[in-house]
């Protein structure tokens, strides 16, 4: 039986704006922080990198604990490490309320995704853009999100991956025939130009870093992003209800 827009709503969550602070300006930091926050993005994204199972090195809980003094945004943890179990206590006592842990990162996906749940905070999982989404199959009943990285990790200010497109739209048909209502996160190469077709994929948390902390105007560019994501959300509704036609 075809699906209505509103339950196709109930589906596909609407699209967040989620700032990477790996781009942001660390002398300015909770500065640039409030100019997000005025601009209702939704989330802040912590890319926490070991320099082992990506070739950099960024921050740790500490700064989740400062900011979370000073903001009640919603802090998504993207733990990029090796050992990620080491980190899911420390983070979430600093204040996270969602861990992301890489698929790649751990040989015990299920015992580190239930010790997330246990702590009461959201869990997603992230797959690198080399990562096949076979991956996720016996996964994505206990998760919350899945963050597709749509350029390999470490660095911010990369280009897309143009495959990544394909493959985002390939997990929300799949979340879609399963009845799942999960968030899709595109996390690397996201700006003004590609927001709009990476929503009408299928994703919905949109982590963006030189787009928005690489502009002169913070709170314009969260604001334009926005409103190209939800006109685009509104085109992937109607064209999931034609389609069933």
């Amino acid at each position: 039986m075809p699906m209505s827009k509103s339950s196709l709503r109930e589906l596909v969550p609407a699209p967040k704006i989620a700032p990477s602070l790996l781009s942001a300006d660390f002398r300015r930091l909770e500065d640039q922080v409030k100019a997000v926050e005025r601009a209702e993005a939704e989330m802040l994204h912590f890319d926490i990198m070991d320099g082992h199972f990506v070739p950099n090195l960024t921050f740790g809980p500490l700064v989740i604990r400062w900011l979370r003094r000073a903001t009640d945004m919603t802090f998504m943890a993207h733990l990029m490490v090796d050992n990620p179990e080491s980190l899911v206590e420390p983070v979430i006592d600093a204040g996270a309320d969602m861990v992301v842990v890489h698929v790649e990162s751990s040989k015990n996906m299920f015992r580190l995704i239930q010790s997330i749940r246990d702590r009461g905070v959201r869990v997603g999982v992230a797959l690198n853009p080399a990562t096949p989404l076979t991956h996720l199959t016996y996964l994505l009943n206990g998760v919350d999100s899945v963050l597709v990285m749509c350029v390999d990790p470490g660095f911010g200010g990369q280009k897309f991956i143009p495959g990544m497109m394909g493959k985002i739209r390939r997990l929300r048909r799949a979340l879609l025939k399963r009845r799942l209502p999960l968030d899709i996160a595109v996390d690397g190469g996201i700006d003004h130009e590609n927001a709009g077709a990476v929503v009408e994929a299928g994703a919905s948390i949109i982590i963006a870093g030189t787009a928005i902390f690489g502009q002169s105007d913070i709170e314009g560019a969260v604001k334009i992003l926005r409103k190209r994501c939800l006109e685009a959300y509104e085109r992937m509704i109607s064209e999931l209800a034609r389609s069933q036609d």
